[in-house]
């Protein structure tokens, strides 16, 4: 599990904390950014416990801190801004198997602007950006690898986006398919994109050893890499 995935798994833990939990849903529900005082007033949690809470939720990435002033004065006598709590920026999601909804949403929505703009058939669009944005992966994993253009480079891009390969003799099947519940309702657009989406990883890899191939099997990705000599 890398970093970025532990660090989801983390916060949605901080959740798991009754106490924490009701702090949480009381400062996302605030129009504004929340006190500490406000906030043990509304949950009738003690301001020590509600403090230790709302920072841990800011460690986790789960809240944001901001500073104002609740005087409506500045300037000297004024008195310090007072530490509020507000909603984090950021998304958070987890889901297992490894699901990647934003990766096939972005590249189905770019591809309808595109076909829209140009008049260019869509699925071709869909399939030149998946392909792109495939590469954009292998390449960014060809980069950070200590051996560039090991086949492991494609296999640690793939298992860093959900995809979980398995080296089966000279072929690779793939475990998990990010795009699941897709997949399973729009299977032949889906697939088709993902086809070249793995074809894309593998030339920004570097990897010419092996091929993506369409085929379609119970419980696994629907893409497979052979050897490209086979």
């Amino acid at each position: 599990m890398d970093d970025a995935r532990t660090a989801q798994v983390a916060a949605v833990a901080a959740l798991a904390e009754p106490t924490r939990r009701l702090l949480y849903e009381h400062v996302v529900r605030r129009p504004g950014a929340v006190s500490r005082d406000e906030a043990a007033r509304a949950t009738e949690v003690p301001r020590a416990t509600v403090a230790f809470h709302l920072d841990k939720l800011v460690e986790e990435g789960l809240l944001d801190v901001v500073f104002e002033r609740r005087t409506g004065r500045s300037g000297p006598g004024a008195g310090r801004p007072a530490k509020l709590y507000r909603r984090a920026g950021c998304d958070v999601a987890v889901s297992f198997p490894e699901r990647h909804y934003d990766l096939a949403g972005g590249l189905l929505a770019a591809a309808m602007e595109e076909a829209q703009s140009t008049g260019e058939p869509p699925r071709a669009v869909l399939g030149r950006l998946a392909f792109t944005r495939g590469r954009e992966l292998g390449a960014a994993a060809r980069t950070g690898a200590p051996a560039a253009g090991s086949p492991d480079v494609a296999l640690g891009a793939l298992e860093r986006h959900g995809f979980e390969p398995r080296v089966e003799g000279g072929a690779v099947t793939l475990a998990n398919c990010p795009f699941h519940r897709l997949a399973r309702e729009h299977t032949e657009l889906v697939c088709g994109m993902n086809l070249r989406l793995l074809e894309g990883v593998l030339d920004g890899a570097g990897d010419a050893r092996r091929v993506a191939r369409l085929q379609p099997s119970p419980g696994r990705c629907c893409v497979r890499l052979e050897p490209a000599d086979g």
